[in-house]
């Protein structure tokens, strides 16, 4: 008995899981499925309203909802009128004065043609439930792409973002790789706009640098990046970004910056952060837009931090003042660690209306005692000349 129940189970629960997933493809045969099983369900309320007076009108409202939820607009039009002939041939059958009747379906009404409504405008043509899910599914593939890959032993990442008035699409966003296991790649791009307005632009830009970050020298990969929002053609297709290519083996680095803020470095022997001397136009202005790239060499204690301007651009505040806010600050941030750094200094960010993201690549390390001496080894940075643009293969370090 027990081995027929669990097999019946089995068999509804796999019927079951093939109908949702046949209605998440939207289909016109999963949505006349959808439909019928509502219909049945309204036409049972009918006969209980029927039958049994004090049944609630608002059991009513419980089809319209779960309508929305899960019809396109064409069906949910039929179940609509469906529920409203049925709703006022209950209620007449009731005897409730005729005030009541009235006022009950007058809010009826308007309630259905306030959904159609939201249905219509529907721009995706899916039912809200799907279309949703669609907006969570391409946020939570820009958000995977953000994701530093692992790191090997000596050296940590930590990264924080905020989005405008809290929502969870942001323009700010990260693309990582590291394929090669040796040259750690990264863009930290700004859209321009903020919150939820600038998500899909955010989202198609994020696809087209996740297919240029590992292929590409940093140069000829922002002169990619600007070709392609150019040929978007709108005057709100532009973004700031700045790219990390950094050899984990060796620590030597290259940062290429297009309009964005200047990365900020941590010089252990000062215990202060300095700023890097990386310079561009903004991708998406001009097609002939310079990138000039800094380059130099990490130490073990040593850190880069990279940020967009909402974290140093408020009212009444230029970006110079805002940029000696943050030195300062992230100075004060690091005096425990650069574990949760990121977090703390966003905390003093002052709530503004532009996105706030935060990243840190530490290379961590034992204290050295002499810092002086361990220079002594290393050629200074200023020593540093970027080399021409070129792919990289594996194996290949940075200098």
């Amino acid at each position: 008995m027990a081995g027929t129940l669990t097999s019946v189970g089995g068999r509804v629960s796999a019927y079951v899981d093939a109908r949702v997933a046949s209605w998440r493809t939207g289909s016109r045969g999963s949505q006349a499925y959808v439909f019928g099983v509502l219909t049945i369900g309204v036409v049972t309320s009918f006969f209980v309203a029927w039958t049994i007076p004090a049944t609630p009108f608002s059991i009513w409202f419980v089809w319209l909802i779960l309508g929305v939820l899960v019809l396109r607009f064409p069906p949910l039009v039929l179940l609509n009128a469906l529920i409203l002939v049925a709703a006022a041939r209950s209620t007449a059958h009731e005897g409730a004065p005729l005030s009541a009747q009235l006022t009950a379906m007058a809010t009826l009404v308007l309630a259905e043609a306030l959904i159609l409504y939201q249905s219509r405008t529907q721009r995706s043509g899916l039912p809200f439930a799907l279309s949703e899910q669609v907006l969570a599914n391409l946020r939570d593939r820009l958000q995977s792409q953000a994701a530093i890959p692992d790191l090997p032993a000596g050296w940590s990442s930590h990264s924080s973002m905020l989005s405008a008035h809290g929502a969870r699409y942001a323009g700010d966003f990260l693309v990582a790789d590291m394929s090669d296991g040796r040259h750690l790649e990264l863009v930290l791009v700004d859209v321009s706009g903020k919150g939820l307005a600038v998500g899909p632009q955010a989202l198609q830009f994020a696809g087209a640098m996740a297919g240029l970050v590992g292929g590409m020298a940093p140069q000829e990969l922002m002169r990619a990046a600007n070709a392609f929002l150019l040929r978007q053609n709108s005057e709100e297709a532009f973004a700031t970004a700045v790219h990390l290519l950094v050899d984990v083996e060796t620590g030597h680095y290259v940062v290429t910056s297009a309009g964005h803020p200047p990365a900020l470095r941590w010089d252990r022997k000062q215990g202060v952060w300095t700023l890097d001397g990386a310079t561009g136009m903004a991708l998406g202005v001009t097609p002939d837009a310079d990138f000039e790239s800094s380059t130099g060499q990490l130490a073990p204690g040593e850190a880069l931090l990279f940020y967009t301007d909402g974290v140093v651009e408020a009212r009444g505040r230029d970006l110079e003042d805002g940029i000696n806010w943050l030195l300062e600050t992230a100075r004060e941030a690091v005096q425990i660690g650069f574990e949760g750094a990121a977090g703390r200094i966003l905390r003093h960010v002052p709530r503004g209306q532009d996105d706030r993201a935060v990243l840190i690549i530490e290379r961590v390390g034992p204290v050295i005692e002499d810092p002086a001496a361990a220079a002594r080894g290393r050629r200074p940075f200023g020593s540093w000349t970027l080399p021409r643009p070129r792919r990289l293969r594996l194996g290949q370090p940075l200098e």
